[in-house]
């Protein structure tokens, strides 16, 4: 299995400050995944501090 996470970079707040944004959604993420069973599929999308979807992550099988 692998664990993937993408975030688009050219997002208003993450280009404002780019290593501040992305590492709140880090923390953020870090903290929120153990409410999953990351199985295979599971996944959600990432949001910015404005509650604008600048990625998904989820969690991806063998073959993918």
């Amino acid at each position: 299995m692998k664990f993937l996470l993408e975030v688009t970079m050219d997002d208003a707040a993450l280009v404002k400050d780019p290593a501040g944004e992305l590492g709140r959604i880090l923390r953020y993420w870090g903290g929120n995944v153990r409410h999953y069973a990351l199985s295979p599929g599971d996944g959600a999308a990432i949001y910015d501090s404005e509650y604008r979807e600048v990625g998904r992550w989820h969690v991806a099988g063998q073959t993918e």
